[in-house]
């Protein structure tokens, strides 16, 4: 006999929390649709620039992380063709930019869409929710994704998409959060509805079976240092040296390796995981 739909539900959070599987990650297309609804203008109702058009804006207050966890281990060429995964207003990709010929986004949010970036036309595509993506196979030489499968119920088809469209000997940069923060059944400050880390296990895994070469995979963000105050009125994560502090910090074997802390104790951990990978060359 088949159990409830509740139960059934009910028994993969429980797993989820438990960081043994990737809640979403098996979604039927019903809930996968919904999850995409709930998440379309999640984030920009929270943080997003009204003015996001205005090329004067303040720069992108993660660059120095995603040079150091990024950029920095790129070779030094050219990258003509760029895509940006829920790059928002696309400062993320400003250092790509000199050496790129086009560069598009695949955004689902309306309120972040520009023509342009400073001075270099964009590009701007929307997701399906089945994570399907509009375009060719091999057609980008770099694709760009921080911080936003953990938005994303089905990451393993959103991986092998970017697998896909991915010219061979391209490069993927990956940051996401691997702890769950917080239960997800409930509303939680400053969050969208239904993000949820990746646990490190399962991103290798997925990582893996789609195909890639890790270049590099690091730790990073320790969650006390994301407490620090500003730094003569900046966030501390623009410092280069917060930024090597944190990575020498987190390279530390001894830190708690729980998905979903519930005690203070655990909590005290590196709370994201930033890889550089690369699709084979034929």
């Amino acid at each position: 006999m088949n159990r409830p739909e509740h139960i059934q539900n009910a028994a993969r959070i429980e797993l989820a929390l438990r960081g043994r599987v990737l809640y979403g990650n098996d979604f039927t297309d019903e809930e996968i649709t919904a999850w995409f609804e709930d998440e379309r203008e999640g984030y920009y109702e929270l943080y997003g620039d009204k003015n996001a058009s205005d090329v004067s804006k303040p720069e992108y207050c993660y660059a120095e992380v995603a040079d150091e966890h990024g950029f920095r281990w790129l070779p030094d060429r050219d990258f003509s063709s760029v895509l940006g995964i829920g790059s928002a207003d696309g400062t993320e990709l400003r250092p790509l930019l000199s050496r790129s010929d086009t560069v598009t986004i695949l955004e689902p949010s309306d309120g972040f869409s520009q023509t342009s970036l400073d001075g270099k036309p964009v590009t701007y595509v929307k997701p399906a929710s089945n994570g399907i993506m509009p375009f060719d196979a091999d057609s980008f030489d770099i694709i760009v994704c921080f911080h936003t499968l953990h938005h994303i119920p089905n990451v393993s088809t959103v991986l092998s998409e970017m697998y896909r469209v991915l010219k061979p000997g391209g490069y993927v940069l990956l940051r996401e959060p691997t702890h769950s923060m917080g239960d997800w059944r409930h509303p939680r400050r400053g969050l969208t509805k239904n993000e949820r880390g990746i646990p490190p296990a399962i991103f290798r895994n997925i990582i893996e079976e789609a195909g890639y070469r890790v270049v590099r995979e690091a730790r990073c963000g320790f969650s006390l240092f994301s407490r620090l105050p500003h730094i003569n009125q900046r966030p501390p994560w623009t410092y280069r040296w917060v930024i090597r502090l944190d990575a020498l910090v987190c390279r530390l074997p001894i830190w708690p390796r729980h998905y979903h802390a519930t005690h203070i104790w655990q909590k005290i951990r590196p709370i994201s995981i930033a890889f550089v990978l690369q699709k084979p060359a034929i």
